[in-house]
């Protein structure tokens, strides 16, 4: 595996990779994250990729054929829903990987290199927020790959609100 600086010519891959996530999630019945619909049904989230991978820092991981199998996108502050940290912080805004390939080390892969890039640029913390829903099982993948959970934030949706966790490493 291979892991690179993307951009907006690997939007069409993300939102592929989001897409078969989606999926996934459905067939498990776990529709509290992203809903059931494809991630390229909705107008809005596809403009958010977009518009972070013009805007932020995109590493893209590709197997040795050259296919991405996962993507990560990297900012210096959270979304609107996160409390901005006391210090200068790296902040992992989305981190994705090819569902089919779950266990192949993607994800550790990537969280790795968001860990060089913090540490390149000499900054002490990197940062992540994911659902924080059902059992709390991404809660828990993040934890296996070096992350303490820290606060906990709500989104309100039109029909519920959106359970979060915010994760931390210092470096």
């Amino acid at each position: 595996m291979k892991i690179r600086t993307g951009g907006p010519e690997d939007a069409a891959d993300i939102l592929r990779l989001l897409d078969e996530a989606v999926a996934w999630l459905t067939s498990l019945g776990r529709t509290g994250q992203w809903g059931d619909q494809p991630w390229t049904s909705r107008p809005a989230a596809v403009e958010r990729i977009h518009a972070y991978t013009r805007e932020f820092l995109v590493r893209v991981a590709e197997d040795e054929s050259g296919a991405v199998v996962g993507a990560c996108m990297l900012a210096d502050e959270g979304s609107e829903h996160i409390a901005p940290a006391a210090e200068p912080e790296l902040y992992i805004r989305h981190l994705i990987t090819d569902r089919s390939r779950s266990g192949s080390g993607i994800g550790a892969a990537l969280v790795a290199d968001a860990v060089e890039e913090t540490v390149r640029r000499g900054l002490g913390l990197l940062r992540v927020d994911c659902y924080a829903g059902g059992d709390q099982r991404l809660v828990g993948q993040y934890r296996r790959l070096g992350f303490t959970p820290t606060d906990t934030f709500e989104v309100p949706l039109s029909d519920r609100d959106w359970p979060g966790q915010i994760l931390e490493i210092r470096v």
